[in-house]
């Protein structure tokens, strides 16, 4: 048992080191001098060591040491996370006024509240009772993904809030970003480190936030700025001026360049000093977001199919500069896509000096005549993105150069193919080294391969120590080759190569899946195994066989003749037969009255007692049943295990049955139980 006295200062260390945190890292006005803040900090951590039933979700101590996860688990949004509709000019500006006075009946001025629109990775964090409970990125808008663990790192995220007036429920919209001098910072220790720069702040807090590592996002200059909430319960407010000023006193750091205005005009005003000030302040900012103050009104216009009525971007005029095209170069991507680069000579746009430019795909290179040699317009997309907007042929002399798509992979030398109706080709190289990386992780990853152990930082010490060449070399791997790579140890190794020797006898499905062929998901891979039950047959189908399969097109048709007509494909698959590997032929069908769960859906959530997830998917499919990620009014079943996520209230709401673990085996035929 916990002594009360020390239950208690446990509580008030919490409650010091949360008001410390918030006037050093959203106010900048620190109370106490650092040595005071870390005795009372070790002290917090030395109780909790002795007496771990004192640590909380909302600790000061838990915000670093959550394991690495194997990935993101979707996280869908109560109150969808809409975009924002656009104006880049004034005119656009009073015409997104006029048209909510004409639908509100409104004859007067209304009241708007005005925000830099910061550039950055844009979040919502869900507090229960005060108590941070969940991180989750936008994503669509409607499902994101949960970053909990790696928002709880950032400094400016409160894990508890502050006050004692705290909703009972709240999701908190905002923005996490990197201050410009941070990420300056952090690409100059990126380069002393033989590491790649990030491209901007923008990309380098949503790589910072998306690590399966929390430890490294922990390690990142990242800032989180509150803008909004979606479900607020337990606390009243009238305005969204209101709101902010809430917000701040429940210790988030929210804009201090914020203004309320009544009337367009002050808005106007507002977004004119903003962009003549825009390089002044210490982070990204593209633009200034404009909202009906009134949350009364807002409620009355409500919202479009992608975006509220109520509110406005305002984007700022993109930075553009001037210089020549050096050079075009065919660029591979970890996908496979093949992408114009233009080369050009170093220009500073928007302060970042620019020496390439995306020119998307061969028809806008065409479409624009970008010329190897040409003066090109170059602008920062979105400040971010180096584009080519267009050529200034005023300007040629003559000795400039059309650009020739190549048409074999410059990486590997695999022939380079555009779908049709597509604007992107396409490396069709198995082991290009271009996309090795990413084709290896797919390869392993638990829905293919399996092969548990091989994470991320392991297949970039492969690949780049020459160790794994082409995925085949993956079953060549010896504990020797492991050993001397970084946080291998002989164990690991022991478990890493028996885990690939384990591969070598997955199911035909699996493995076609594995190979990562274009448009060829899960299902489509289990239909190619079952309709043609061999890896020879599938490689040999010609499109006319390919057609026959159920679900399958035109356009994955094409694909897999094309995957296994690239003689580089062949040879790989060649190598992994010839070291072991036997992809498994699919079992028989079963006649349709012994496959109960014949054309039933089902989700999984929260963790099951008496099997894996993976072996409740298996069992489903092997009774004919399909098993999804998300859940919809398609969805026949929903199966709840412990700690269930939101996809059990889904379900409810759309009227989904939800079953309990025993409630699902009894639906499976005994010697599936």
């Amino acid at each position: 048992m916990v002594p009360d006295s020390l239950r208690r200062r446990a509580e008030d260390l919490r409650r010091q080191i949360h008001y410390h945190n918030y006037r050093y890292y959203v106010l900048d006005r620190p109370e106490i001098p650092d040595e005071e803040y870390d005795r009372l900090f070790r002290e917090l951590v030395e109780l909790e060591e002795h007496y771990p039933e004192l640590r909380s979700p909302d600790s000061p101590t838990q915000r670093v040491g959550a394991p690495p996860l194997e990935a993101f688990e979707p996280a869908p949004h109560a109150v969808p996370m809409l975009s924002l509709e656009n104006a880049t000019d004034e005119a656009e500006l009073r015409e997104f006024d006029a048209r909510v006075r004409r639908f509100l009946g409104a004859d007067g001025p209304l009241v708007y509240s005005c925000e830099p629109k910061f550039d950055g990775l844009a979040v919502e964090l869900t507090y229960r009772d005060g108590v941070l409970v969940r991180g989750a990125t936008r994503g669509d808008g409607t499902v994101g993904e949960d970053v909990t663990v790696n928002l709880r790192t950032v400094r400016t995220v409160p894990l508890g809030l502050l006050g004692n007036d705290v909703p009972s429920l709240m999701d908190v919209r905002g923005e996490v970003v990197m201050p410009v001098e941070a990420f300056r910072r952090l690409n100059r220790e990126q380069e002393a480190a033989g590491l790649a720069p990030f491209a901007n702040p923008r990309n380098a807090a949503a790589g910072s936030v998306r690590q399966l590592d929390s430890s490294i996002t922990a390690r990142r200059p990242l800032e989180f700025f509150a803008y909004g909430v979606g479900r607020l319960e337990g606390a009243e407010v009238r305005t969204h001026w209101e709101l902010l000023e809430r917000l701040e006193g429940w210790g988030f750091r929210v804009s201090e360049h914020r203004q309320r205005t009544r009337g367009i005009d002050g808005v106007v005003e507002f977004c004119r000093r903003t962009e003549a000030r825009r390089d002044e302040f210490p982070y990204e900012i593209d633009g200034c977001v404009i909202k009906v103050d009134n949350l009364g009104l807002q409620d009355r216009l409500g919202t479009k199919a992608r975006a509220p009525r109520w509110a406005i971007a305002y984007k700022f005029a993109p930075r553009q500069a001037v210089t020549r095209v050096k050079g075009i170069e065919a660029s591979v991507g970890r996908t496979g896509a093949v992408t114009p680069v233009a080369v050009l000579e170093p220009v500073s746009v928007g302060g970042v000096t620019v020496s390439r430019a995306t020119l998307h795909n061969p028809d806008e290179v065409a479409r624009k005549d970008i010329r190897i040699g040409d003066w090109v317009v170059v602008q920062r997309a979105g400040d971010v993105i180096p584009e080519v907007v267009r050529a200034l042929p005023e300007r040629r002399t003559g000795d400039e150069r059309p650009f020739v798509m190549p048409e074999r992979c410059p990486v590997c030398g695999a022939r380079i193919e555009r779908p049709e109706g597509e604007a992107i080709p396409r490396c069709t190289g198995l082991s290009c080294p271009a996309q090795l990386k990413a084709r290896i992780r797919h390869f392993a990853s638990r829905r293919a391969m399996d092969i548990d152990g091989l994470g991320t930082k392991l297949v970039e010490q492969l690949v780049d120590r020459g160790l794994v060449r082409d995925v085949a070399d993956l079953f060549r791997l010896s504990e020797a080759d492991l050993v001397p790579l970084e946080r291998v140890a002989e164990k690991s190794a022991r478990n890493l190569v028996e885990a690939i020797d384990r591969a070598r006898k997955r199911d035909l499905a699996r493995f076609v899946y594995a190979l990562g062929i274009r448009h060829v998901g899960e299902a489509t891979a289990r239909a190619l195994a079952e309709r043609f039950g061999s890896l020879e047959r599938l490689m040999d189908a010609t499109e006319e066989d390919l057609l026959a399969v159920p679900d399958v097109g035109p356009e994955v048709a094409s694909s897999v003749r094309a995957f296994f007509g690239e003689p580089a494909n062949r040879e790989s698959i060649r190598r992994m037969l010839e070291a072991g590997v036997r992809p498994m032929p699919p079992a028989r069908p079963k006649a349709e009255q012994q496959a109960p769960l014949t054309g039933k859906t089902f989700v999984f959530t929260g963790t099951l007692e008496s099997m894996t997830r993976e072996e409740a998917k298996a069992r489903v499919e092997a009774l004919g049943g399909k098993v999804t990620s998300s859940v919809s009014r398609r969805t026949d079943y929903v199966v709840v295990g412990a700690d269930p996520g939101s996809k059990a209230e889904k379900a409810r709401t759309l009227g989904v049955n939800v079953l309990s673990e025993p409630e699902f085996l009894e639906l499976l035929p005994s010697k599936f139980r």
